[in-house]
Protein backbone atom coordinates (compact mmCIF):
# COMPACT_ATOMS: atom_id res chain seq x y z
CA UNK A 1 0.00 0.00 0.00
CA UNK A 2 2.95 2.64 1.39
CA UNK A 3 4.48 1.89 -2.42
CA UNK A 4 1.29 2.48 -4.05
CA UNK A 5 1.57 6.07 -2.54
CA UNK A 6 4.40 6.66 -3.14
CA UNK A 7 4.33 6.21 -6.90
CA UNK A 8 1.03 7.99 -7.03
CA UNK A 9 2.75 11.06 -5.30
CA UNK A 10 6.50 10.43 -7.58
CA UNK A 11 3.55 10.80 -10.22
CA UNK A 12 2.22 13.69 -9.25
CA UNK A 13 5.43 15.42 -8.84
CA UNK A 14 6.92 14.49 -12.46
CA UNK A 15 3.16 15.80 -13.58
CA UNK A 16 2.74 18.57 -12.01
CA UNK A 17 2.95 21.17 -14.70
CA UNK A 18 0.61 19.37 -17.22
CA UNK A 19 -1.62 19.54 -14.06
CA UNK A 20 -1.43 23.42 -13.17
CA UNK A 21 -2.39 24.04 -16.97
CA UNK A 22 -5.28 21.62 -16.84
CA UNK A 23 -6.85 23.12 -13.97
CA UNK A 24 -5.79 26.82 -15.15
CA UNK A 25 -7.86 25.60 -18.60
CA UNK A 26 -10.53 24.33 -16.28
CA UNK A 27 -10.51 27.61 -14.40
CA UNK A 28 -10.70 29.64 -17.41
CA UNK A 29 -13.60 28.08 -18.95
CA UNK A 30 -15.58 28.76 -15.95
CA UNK A 31 -14.83 31.83 -15.97
CA UNK A 32 -15.88 32.13 -19.77
CA UNK A 33 -19.39 30.38 -19.13
CA UNK A 34 -19.79 32.74 -15.78
CA UNK A 35 -18.99 36.00 -18.03
CA UNK A 36 -21.47 34.93 -20.29
CA UNK A 37 -24.02 33.62 -18.35
CA UNK A 38 -23.93 37.49 -16.82
CA UNK A 39 -24.09 39.06 -20.40
CA UNK A 40 -27.35 37.60 -20.77
CA UNK A 41 -28.58 38.14 -17.87
CA UNK A 42 -27.75 42.26 -18.06
CA UNK A 43 -29.28 41.77 -21.76
CA UNK A 44 -32.49 39.97 -20.17
CA UNK A 45 -32.80 42.76 -17.46
CA UNK A 46 -32.33 45.88 -20.15
CA UNK A 47 -34.82 44.42 -22.57
CA UNK A 48 -37.24 44.04 -19.51
CA UNK A 49 -36.74 47.51 -18.41
CA UNK A 50 -37.17 48.95 -22.17
CA UNK A 51 -40.22 47.20 -22.43
CA UNK A 52 -41.64 48.89 -19.08
CA UNK A 53 -40.35 52.09 -20.61
CA UNK A 54 -41.29 51.74 -24.46
CA UNK A 55 -44.00 53.59 -25.93
CA UNK A 56 -46.25 51.63 -29.03
CA UNK A 57 -48.02 53.84 -30.74
CA UNK A 58 -50.77 52.57 -33.39
CA UNK A 59 -53.32 54.62 -35.66
CA UNK A 60 -56.37 53.02 -37.07
CA UNK A 61 -59.34 53.85 -38.42
CA UNK A 62 -62.45 53.32 -36.28
CA UNK A 63 -66.45 53.92 -36.84
CA UNK A 64 -68.40 56.13 -34.46
CA UNK A 65 -70.34 53.73 -32.01
CA UNK A 66 -73.35 55.16 -32.36
CA UNK A 67 -73.28 56.16 -35.81
CA UNK A 68 -71.87 53.18 -37.64
CA UNK A 69 -71.45 55.50 -41.12
CA UNK A 70 -69.04 57.97 -39.29
CA UNK A 71 -65.29 57.07 -39.74
CA UNK A 72 -62.27 58.81 -38.10
CA UNK A 73 -58.88 58.45 -37.18
CA UNK A 74 -57.82 56.75 -33.68
CA UNK A 75 -54.16 57.41 -31.91
CA UNK A 76 -53.57 55.20 -29.33
CA UNK A 77 -50.70 54.63 -27.29
CA UNK A 78 -51.01 51.04 -26.39
CA UNK A 79 -47.33 50.70 -24.41
CA UNK A 80 -46.72 50.63 -20.76
CA UNK A 81 -44.52 53.89 -21.68
CA UNK A 82 -45.11 57.47 -22.41
CA UNK A 83 -45.04 58.74 -26.00
CA UNK A 84 -43.07 62.40 -26.43
CA UNK A 85 -42.59 64.69 -28.87
CA UNK A 86 -44.94 62.99 -31.60
CA UNK A 87 -45.06 63.70 -34.95
CA UNK A 88 -47.38 62.34 -38.02
CA UNK A 89 -46.80 62.89 -41.47
CA UNK A 90 -49.55 61.29 -43.89
CA UNK A 91 -49.59 60.94 -47.70
CA UNK A 92 -52.28 59.84 -49.96
CA UNK A 93 -51.44 55.82 -52.15
CA UNK A 94 -54.31 55.58 -53.40
CA UNK A 95 -57.86 56.75 -54.25
CA UNK A 96 -57.07 60.21 -55.81
CA UNK A 97 -58.99 64.03 -55.56
CA UNK A 98 -61.47 62.13 -53.37
CA UNK A 99 -59.17 60.21 -50.85
CA UNK A 100 -57.36 64.09 -50.81
CA UNK A 101 -60.56 65.46 -49.81
CA UNK A 102 -61.51 62.62 -47.23
CA UNK A 103 -57.64 63.46 -45.43
CA UNK A 104 -58.51 67.12 -45.38
CA UNK A 105 -61.45 66.25 -43.26
CA UNK A 106 -59.45 63.37 -41.15
CA UNK A 107 -56.76 65.91 -40.42
CA UNK A 108 -58.43 69.01 -39.32
CA UNK A 109 -57.33 68.76 -35.63
CA UNK A 110 -54.46 70.65 -35.10
CA UNK A 111 -52.21 67.60 -33.31
CA UNK A 112 -51.94 66.22 -37.28
CA UNK A 113 -49.67 69.03 -38.36
CA UNK A 114 -48.07 69.92 -34.61
CA UNK A 115 -47.50 66.81 -33.17
CA UNK A 116 -48.49 65.64 -29.98
CA UNK A 117 -46.03 66.41 -27.35
CA UNK A 118 -46.81 63.17 -24.47
CA UNK A 119 -48.55 60.63 -24.86
CA UNK A 120 -49.15 58.38 -21.93
CA UNK A 121 -49.60 54.77 -21.32
CA UNK A 122 -53.47 53.90 -22.60
CA UNK A 123 -54.36 57.64 -23.58
CA UNK A 124 -55.78 58.34 -27.09
CA UNK A 125 -56.38 61.17 -29.48
CA UNK A 126 -59.57 61.24 -32.19
CA UNK A 127 -59.71 63.01 -35.31
CA UNK A 128 -62.20 64.86 -36.88
CA UNK A 129 -64.85 62.27 -38.77
CA UNK A 130 -66.03 61.70 -42.12
CA UNK A 131 -69.36 60.83 -43.16
CA UNK A 132 -68.75 57.45 -45.24
CA UNK A 133 -72.01 57.10 -47.06
CA UNK A 134 -70.76 60.18 -48.98
CA UNK A 135 -69.04 59.40 -51.93
CA UNK A 136 -68.63 56.01 -50.32
CA UNK A 137 -67.49 54.30 -53.79
CA UNK A 138 -64.66 56.87 -54.09
CA UNK A 139 -63.78 57.07 -50.20
CA UNK A 140 -63.90 52.96 -50.02
CA UNK A 141 -60.56 53.09 -52.33
CA UNK A 142 -58.48 55.33 -50.22
CA UNK A 143 -55.37 54.15 -49.18
CA UNK A 144 -52.75 56.29 -46.66
CA UNK A 145 -49.44 55.84 -45.44
CA UNK A 146 -49.19 56.79 -42.06
CA UNK A 147 -45.53 57.76 -41.07
CA UNK A 148 -45.14 58.20 -37.12
CA UNK A 149 -41.80 59.75 -35.34
CA UNK A 150 -41.79 59.77 -31.39
CA UNK A 151 -39.43 58.96 -28.42
CA UNK A 152 -39.29 57.36 -25.20
CA UNK A 153 -38.84 58.55 -21.88
CA UNK A 154 -35.48 57.31 -21.99
CA UNK A 155 -35.07 59.11 -25.03
CA UNK A 156 -35.04 56.19 -27.84
CA UNK A 157 -36.36 57.13 -30.77
CA UNK A 158 -39.09 55.10 -32.78
CA UNK A 159 -40.24 55.33 -37.03
CA UNK A 160 -43.12 53.33 -37.72
CA UNK A 161 -45.31 53.51 -41.25
CA UNK A 162 -48.53 52.07 -40.94
CA UNK A 163 -51.18 51.77 -44.10
CA UNK A 164 -54.33 52.31 -43.57
CA UNK A 165 -56.69 50.63 -46.46
CA UNK A 166 -60.07 51.98 -46.35
CA UNK A 167 -61.55 49.37 -48.61
CA UNK A 168 -61.52 47.00 -45.36
CA UNK A 169 -64.68 48.79 -44.38
CA UNK A 170 -66.62 47.99 -47.97
CA UNK A 171 -69.06 45.38 -46.85
CA UNK A 172 -69.21 46.07 -43.04
CA UNK A 173 -72.31 46.18 -40.78
CA UNK A 174 -73.58 47.12 -37.42
CA UNK A 175 -76.71 45.03 -35.91
CA UNK A 176 -78.44 46.45 -33.16
CA UNK A 177 -77.65 49.49 -31.17
CA UNK A 178 -74.95 49.86 -29.15
CA UNK A 179 -75.02 49.34 -24.90
CA UNK A 180 -73.73 52.79 -24.34
CA UNK A 181 -76.51 54.21 -26.34
CA UNK A 182 -79.73 52.44 -25.28
CA UNK A 183 -78.02 53.17 -21.11
CA UNK A 184 -77.77 56.82 -22.19
CA UNK A 185 -81.37 57.48 -23.97
CA UNK A 186 -82.42 55.79 -20.92
CA UNK A 187 -80.65 58.52 -18.71
CA UNK A 188 -82.13 61.25 -20.55
CA UNK A 189 -85.32 59.97 -20.58
CA UNK A 190 -85.35 59.65 -16.63
CA UNK A 191 -83.45 63.27 -16.72
CA UNK A 192 -86.62 64.52 -18.04
CA UNK A 193 -89.20 63.05 -15.85
CA UNK A 194 -87.82 64.06 -12.57
CA UNK A 195 -87.65 67.63 -14.17
CA UNK A 196 -90.89 67.51 -15.12
CA UNK A 197 -92.23 65.97 -11.62
CA UNK A 198 -89.70 68.73 -9.88
CA UNK A 199 -91.46 72.05 -12.04
CA UNK A 200 -94.82 70.92 -11.70
CA UNK A 201 -95.25 70.30 -15.44
CA UNK A 202 -96.66 66.94 -14.57
CA UNK A 203 -97.83 65.50 -11.26
CA UNK A 204 -97.89 62.37 -9.35
CA UNK A 205 -100.55 59.65 -9.20
CA UNK A 206 -99.77 58.71 -5.47
CA UNK A 207 -102.90 57.60 -3.24
CA UNK A 208 -102.92 58.64 0.04
CA UNK A 209 -103.41 56.19 2.78
CA UNK A 210 -104.37 58.11 6.55
CA UNK A 211 -105.23 57.00 9.62
CA UNK A 212 -109.32 57.89 8.64
CA UNK A 213 -108.73 55.06 6.28
CA UNK A 214 -107.54 52.66 8.58
CA UNK A 215 -109.94 53.01 11.07
CA UNK A 216 -112.88 52.69 8.29
CA UNK A 217 -111.20 49.60 7.38
CA UNK A 218 -111.16 48.41 10.76
CA UNK A 219 -114.32 48.95 10.98
CA UNK A 220 -115.40 47.42 8.21
CA UNK A 221 -113.71 43.88 8.78
CA UNK A 222 -115.39 43.65 12.24
CA UNK A 223 -118.47 44.08 11.02
CA UNK A 224 -118.44 41.78 8.23
CA UNK A 225 -116.76 39.32 10.84
CA UNK A 226 -120.28 40.38 13.07
CA UNK A 227 -122.48 39.35 10.19
CA UNK A 228 -120.28 35.77 9.45
CA UNK A 229 -120.63 35.05 13.09
CA UNK A 230 -124.46 35.44 13.51
CA UNK A 231 -125.17 33.96 9.71
CA UNK A 232 -123.24 30.83 11.50
CA UNK A 233 -125.41 31.12 14.58
CA UNK A 234 -128.84 31.14 12.56
CA UNK A 235 -127.43 28.06 10.92
CA UNK A 236 -126.82 26.08 13.90
CA UNK A 237 -129.78 26.71 15.44
CA UNK A 238 -132.17 25.94 12.52
CA UNK A 239 -132.13 22.09 12.97
CA UNK A 240 -133.35 22.31 16.53
CA UNK A 241 -136.06 24.22 15.76
CA UNK A 242 -137.22 21.86 13.24
CA UNK A 243 -136.83 18.75 15.32
CA UNK A 244 -138.96 20.68 17.63
CA UNK A 245 -141.65 21.18 15.88
CA UNK A 246 -142.29 17.56 14.23
CA UNK A 247 -142.00 16.04 17.32
CA UNK A 248 -145.03 18.28 19.04
CA UNK A 249 -148.08 16.90 16.97
CA UNK A 250 -146.60 13.33 17.72
CA UNK A 251 -146.78 14.15 21.74
CA UNK A 252 -150.48 14.89 21.29
CA UNK A 253 -152.10 12.47 19.18
CA UNK A 254 -150.27 10.40 21.42
CA UNK A 255 -151.95 11.26 24.61
CA UNK A 256 -154.50 8.49 26.54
Amino acid sequence: MWRRMDTLLESLTKNSGALTVLFSAAVTVATVVYAFLTWMLVTETRLLREAQTEPRIEITAQPFETAFILLRLHVRNTGLGPAQRLRFRIKVNNGGEPALRMLSELTKPNFFEKGIEYLGPGQERFSAFTNMAVDFNEKVTAVFEVWMRYESATGKRYETTTVIDMAEWKGAQQLGTPSIYKIANSIDKIQQDVGHFASGFHRLGINVYTQDDRDQENDELCQRYEDELRESCQTQELPLRLHETTEQPDTEDGAP
